[in-house]
């Protein structure tokens, strides 16, 4: 096990900079400390979405999906550092496939609503997507192993197909957009 932090502060970051896995130091606004910044907000919003009540194979996915994404941090936070792996794309497509299999066929937009745990799937979703550009962003300037991207890529498609499974869950029904929607009048009803 490596060191464990016995103080929490440092003072090391007063000056606006961070040290890197590998002992370096860059700006705190820089592109690499956004992608793994961005990655660990990630996880955070997956354990929110923990944190309500959810299908207990659903918990056991999201339980793995923080593992992963906590590797995925240290291997951005590491430069030429390399844990994600084809075998976790793989497992992704696959827990993706069996959640999706029993889903009803998409014809609409949905919106990110419905219940907390389903809301707050969505949110982890954006998040996702989020997380996804900032890594693309560093790709632009420094080399990085080829699956972080493809990982949060396939990630937020699952987390899409998680948030229709937990709205089901909760009893719900999943909030479509619609196009020609009247307008809501605070006169008393809708309008046209």
């Amino acid at each position: 096990m490596g060191n464990r932090l016995s103080k929490i502060y440092t003072r090391t970051g007063d000056d606006g900079t961070t040290g890197l896995g590998d002992g370096s130091r860059v700006d705190k606004d820089g592109a690499r400390v956004s992608a793994y910044g961005t990655t660990d907000e990630l996880n955070s919003v997956v354990g929110m979405v923990m944190a309500h009540p959810l299908p207990e194979l659903v918990s056991q996915v999201l339980n793995e999906i923080q593992h992963h994404l906590f590797d995925l941090g240290g291997e951005l936070c590491i430069p030429g550092h390399q844990a994600i792996q084809q075998s976790h794309i793989d497992w992704l497509e696959e827990v993706l496939d069996a959640f999706n299999q029993d889903l009803p066929a998409l014809k609409d937009f949905i919106l990110p609503a419905g219940g907390h745990a389903s809301a707050s799937c969505h949110l982890a979703r954006t998040v996702c997507r989020r997380a996804e550009r900032e890594v693309v962003t560093l790709g632009r300037t420094e080399e990085l192993p080829e699956f972080s991207q493809i990982y949060l890529n396939r990630l937020s498609d699952l987390l899409f197909v998680l948030c229709r499974v937990v709205a089901r869950f909760e009893g719900g029904s999943e909030v479509l957009w619609q196009k020609n929607r009247p307008t809501i009048s605070l006169k008393g009803g809708s309008s046209s």
